[in-house]
């Protein structure tokens, strides 16, 4: 059973009405056991089990955007960007995997893919985080050892690093909400790849296989700052350049 957890997302609120819309639209979603909303700052706080991208949905019904700021607490959560490493395709961002340990051995995977050609992918967690080949140069699925006894080879335990599978519809969009029995501090550093084989061999030139190396990401109270202090952009410009590049 998942144990809930705490998301905050920055959405533009201008009265007491736009926290009533919001706060309707998100009590709609199975999984949503609390709401609160934080109007001088912009800011809205989400307990319960259900899905970031869930979330980002209801409110963007409303007709406002919405931006993940951070969940779970301090260490516990992480953000993988998913991009192509085809030399064809000039939209290279076509994913994002966003990560939060609810308890001390379960983490929640919210895989969200924008751009794919339909069909099944794989989410696998690699050995590596070289991603300079791409997928290619990531070694191999994460814990992913075959076990022996008695000098006779085993049929090998599904490793942790297989996540799981995730349908892309004819529009190229897919989502998928998994849960692994494992810690966030473990993957931090490693690779994700999505591609419609969980082994491979990959290559470079597949405009439908995507890695990223999963990056330690702001917990609900870490993240206060309106300005990214790399580009002096806010988080509302940030937010229109990646929708650009095909962030999702």
């Amino acid at each position: 059973m998942i144990e809930p957890f705490q998301t905050t997302f920055a959405v533009p609120m201008t009265c007491e009405g736009c926290v009533k819309d919001i706060s309707n639209s998100l009590s709609k979603i199975e999984g949503v056991n609390k709401v609160e909303a934080n109007l001088k700052d912009q800011l809205v706080f989400i307990d319960g089990t259900a899905s970031p991208s869930s979330i980002v949905s209801a409110i963007q019904d409303t007709g406002r955007d919405a931006i993940l700021r951070g969940s779970g607490t301090s260490n516990s959560s992480a953000v993988c960007i998913l991009e192509t490493h085809s030399t064809t395709v000039p939209n290279k961002v076509r994913g994002l995997a966003r990560m939060v340990e609810v308890s001390s051995n379960m983490t929640l995977v919210d895989l969200t893919i924008n751009g794919l050609a339909p069909g099944r992918y794989w989410a696998t967690v690699r050995e590596a985080g070289d991603i300079s080949q791409g997928a290619a140069s990531t070694g191999g699925v994460w814990e992913s050892v075959k076990a022996t006894v008695l000098g006779s080879e085993q049929p090998p335990k599904e490793p942790r690093g297989v996540f799981g599978a995730v349908d892309v519809d004819k529009d190229g969009r897919g989502n998928v909400f998994l849960d692994r029995p494992l810690a966030v501090w473990e993957m931090i550093g490693r690779s994700m790849v999505v591609s419609k084989n969980k082994e491979g061999p990959f290559q470079r030139e597949d405009a439908d296989t995507l890695v990223g190396v999963i990056a330690r990401s702001a917990g609900v109270w870490d993240n206060d700052k309106m300005v990214c202090s790399c580009s002096g952009k806010n988080v509302w410009q940030e937010r229109q350049e990646q929708v650009a590049r095909g962030m999702v």
